[in-house]
């Protein structure tokens, strides 16, 4: 999908909105007749009638999980996994700790490190976390995420579950790479954002199983079963609700066309290293290295190509991937590394376009050095 001329290749950072999110939007802004701005919290009719898309659009984004939980709104996943972290550690009284995958979002390490004891959880070279190693006896929670945002990796979720429960422990997903994508696996909490499947930005939840007791981190209001206070936004959570409806609907289309760009992509990059496992992965996502390669000239170089060096959220750190460096890549090597992904509406022609672009620039590299 083309966006006055450029190559949007950097999906796993964002989506676009699809049109049937923006539509339910628009509603809540204000509404053809003026009268959609209402507070959702209020008792009289405006207010009823935010209240009403907001538990319609709850049941949309309910229909992605697991049965037996409720969905909590947050601000984003980094919320919702604050929100899981801290929450969970207060009411089991603080102690225990955190057990996660060294392949995590900062928002999982750096909560997890910030709330006290904390146990970090190796990967094999393909990525994968073995639910079979040791974990401490005092074990709290453990937070695998289900796909990897750098590299796509899937992890081995339901069998981590089963390992947890045995701990004693609670088990989280960041789920945000896999959330209508894919079936979600089973966890007692699961985290998403919107805006990586087509939605808005600036709203996520967290799903919470029945019987799971947590404590509020953000005080206030009480709205959101007194764990998370705030005014809701009827536009935000109608936007995110349509987009959780549209992905359920064409789970099995999307995931059959990201099969077909990747294979694609595979004969394209021929001769580059793909990082991370090829089979136990999202194919939406293709994360690559070449030796040599200088990747700030290159996307100099291919300024109207979007893609990424590793996450958005660390780009401009400077540092080599932490996901890369988990997997067993040298510095060198972590910075020779791209990521490029596509969404439902990237056609093949982006893929071709972008790669003659890429191949080029690199040939320019290797002639000069």
């Amino acid at each position: 999908m083309g966006f006055f001329g450029m190559i949007y290749l950097d999906n796993q950072a964002t989506t676009p909105l699809a049109l049937e999110a923006r539509d339910a939007m628009m509603r809540w802004l204000d509404g053809p007749d003026g009268t959609g701005f209402g507070n959702p919290h209020s008792s009289h009719r405006m207010g009823r009638q935010a209240a009403a898309a907001v538990e319609l659009a709850r049941d949309r984004v309910a229909a992605l999980f697991p049965p037996g939980g409720k969905v909590i709104f947050t601000g984003g996943a980094t919320e919702a996994l604050n929100l899981a972290i801290r929450g969970s550690g207060r009411s089991e009284g603080g102690e225990g700790t955190v057990a996660f995958s060294a392949i995590e979002h900062s928002a999982v390490g750096d909560t997890a490190r910030d709330a006290g004891k904390h146990h970090v959880l190796s990967v094999d070279k393909d990525g994968i976390c073995n639910p079979e190693q040791d974990l401490p006896a005092d074990t709290r929670m453990v937070a695998v995420m289900q796909v990897n945002n750098e590299i796509g990796v899937i992890q081995p979720s339901n069998d981590w579950h089963r390992r947890a429960k045995q701990a004693n422990a609670l088990f989280v997903i960041d789920a945000v790479q896999a959330y209508g994508k894919m079936p979600v696996a089973s966890a007692d909490m699961i985290a998403v954002s919107a805006h990586k499947l087509h939605g808005p930005k600036g709203i996520g939840a967290l799903w919470v199983r029945d019987g799971v007791e947590l404590t509020q981190q953000q005080t206030g209001g009480g709205q959101e079963a007194g764990l998370r206070s705030g005014t809701l936004s009827p536009a935000l959570i109608a936007g995110f609700g349509a987009a959780a409806q549209i992905a359920a609907e064409r789970m099995s289309e999307d995931a059959e066309h990201a099969e077909n760009l990747w294979t694609r992509a595979r004969e394209l990059f021929d001769g580059w290293e793909l990082n991370g496992s090829a089979s136990a992965r999202w194919h939406g996502n293709f994360n690559i290295r070449r030796e040599g390669l200088d990747v700030a000239r290159l996307m100099s170089d291919c300024r109207n190509v979007m893609f990424s060096a590793g996450s958005a959220c660390a780009s401009g750190s400077g540092r080599p991937s932490h996901v890369l460096k988990a997997i067993g890549l040298s510095d060198a090597q972590a910075k020779n590394s791209i990521r490029l992904g596509w969404s439902r509406y990237t056609g093949l022609d982006d893929i071709e376009q972008a790669a003659s672009a890429i191949k080029a620039a690199v040939k320019e590299q290797e002639k000069w050095g």
